[in-house]
């Protein structure tokens, strides 16, 4: 009887085991596959592709690879002759539109003085009796102020299209001086330079990136969240981050979710229909969304690395 009983509580206490460890195995895979983490976290930033906008010869470069710079520095410059050569142009153009609206302005006034003096010419003429003036020379008077009247308006047109041209002048002048100090081109942000591979006598091109420089404010993290997870992440809960190379704990919180991506298995046809791929309907892979994590406090010892691989937890708001 004894041994009964002894064989009951050992299968009593195996089963008990066995129903706590299928339920902790349960719980432990609910967890894994439902709550809010992912190892498949990368640490991105803004990219600045520094490009001139002017083109020119690489006279110097003053930064090394991989180099902290700050905004302002001067990351290369290009041959400036070509541009102190433009505004000394420039500048040669402007006292030519000076000097020429100066001349039309005296041109205007002589008209001016002349119209002014013909038409009061021809209006005493005009008030003059029969017996005093001919008809003949009353109207060649005022044909007289007619004609000056035409030139003094002339005058007048010539005068603003020399103003004109003067302001035309001085706006070259000023981008003369623009692209003299575009030469130097200079850090947009604080950061690092990157992969450079620019050296003097280097042709650089208006608008092509001739260099990278990563925002070092910017750097935030992309956690790529099965859409199994999804229903946990809310904008505002707080994040941990744990960098795959090790080191402190890095504090954030969800800043964003993406609202799409690519889908690879429904490609546009040739004749615009969906070309749809046959796939194994027993697997079925839950698809990755990415999810923004701002940064809110990097620990001072923590180098941070465009493209590192990292986990996120994510704690949900009502957790504190």
């Amino acid at each position: 009887m004894t041994i009964n009983k002894q064989s009951i509580l050992r299968a009593v206490f195996t089963l008990t085991a066995l129903a706590v460890a299928v339920v902790l195995v349960r719980l432990l895979w609910l967890d894994y596959m439902f709550s809010p983490w992912t190892r498949d976290g990368r640490v991105r930033a803004n990219v600045v592709q520094v490009a001139t906008d002017v083109s020119g010869l690489v006279a110097e470069v003053r930064v090394k690879d991989n180099q902290w710079v700050r905004k302002g520095d001067i990351l290369f410059i290009l041959d400036p002759a070509r541009f102190h050569y433009a505004l000394a142009q420039a500048d040669a153009d402007l006292l030519r539109a000076e000097a020429q609206v100066a001349q039309a302005k005296a041109q205007m006034a002589a008209s001016e003085s002349s119209f002014a003096m013909k038409r009061a010419q021809a209006a005493r003429r005009a008030n003059l009796a029969g017996d005093v003036i001919s008809d003949e020379s009353r109207a060649d008077s005022a044909s007289l102020a007619r004609q000056s009247g035409s030139s003094f308006a002339a005058d007048a047109a010539a005068y603003d299209a020399a103003q004109a041209a003067y302001k035309a002048a001085g706006v070259a002048r000023q981008t003369a001086a623009l692209n003299l100090a575009r030469s130097e081109v200079r850090a947009p942000s604080d950061g690092f330079i990157t992969n450079l591979n620019l050296y003097p006598g280097d042709f650089a091109t208006a608008g092509t990136a001739r260099m990278a420089l990563i925002d070092s404010h910017s750097f935030w993290v992309y956690g790529y969240f099965e859409e199994t997870k999804l229903p946990k992440v809310h904008v505002g809960d707080r994040a941990v981050v744990r960098l795959m190379s090790g080191g402190k704990e890095i504090q954030g919180h969800v800043e964003s979710l993406a609202s799409g991506i690519a889908d690879r298995d429904n490609p546009t046809g040739g004749d615009l229909l969906a070309d749809v791929n046959p796939i194994f309907t027993w697997v079925r892979l839950a698809q990755r969304v990415p999810v923004r994590v701002h940064l809110d406090r990097i620990p001072a010892d923590i180098k941070l690395a465009m493209g590192m691989t990292c986990t996120v937890t994510l704690q949900p708001r009502s957790v504190d």
